[in-house]
């Protein structure tokens, strides 16, 4: 039972709870910049390109036309998937400068929480009650 124990207060710890919280967040949020990417983006920088969908665009490596899909392709032998690379480096790209905002935006706030400490005079903390009566015991004897 004992290990069972220490395993129960490790999982209920706040930071594995907190990091728990933060993988099923990020998990979320990167599901929603990965269909902004793959259904908004790419689309838009496709049809730029002279396609519509940017996903499929790849070099054949074993033989097989460009005309296939890219899932086709990979069936029928090794293919360079350029297009479906590119796709995925511009989500982590937009997914990498949205939580470099974020963390920058925390700091700021913590600057600013830690300043303002720092700014509020510091109270005066009167000294504990047998220090207090210690002076009065030397002051009675200095006189």
């Amino acid at each position: 039972m004992g290990m069972m124990q220490e395993f129960r207060t490790f999982a209920l710890k706040g930071n594995v709870v907190d990091l728990a919280v933060g993988v099923i967040i990020g998990g979320a949020f990167g599901k929603i910049v990965e269909s902004l990417v793959q259904d908004i983006i790419m689309p838009v920088v496709g049809r730029i390109f002279g396609g519509l969908d940017f996903a499929n665009y790849y070099l054949p490596l074993n033989g097989q036309g460009t005309q296939l899909t890219l899932i086709e392709a990979k069936k029928a032998g090794a293919v360079f998937a350029y297009g479906n690379f590119l796709t995925i480096l511009i989500n982590f790209l937009i997914l990498a400068f949205i939580i470099f905002q974020m963390v920058r935006m925390i700091n700021k706030a913590r600057d600013l929480a830690t300043h303002e400490k720092a700014a509020e005079p510091a109270a005066p903390v009167a000294p504990p009650e047998d220090i207090v009566l210690l002076r009065e015991i030397r002051d009675s004897l200095k006189k």
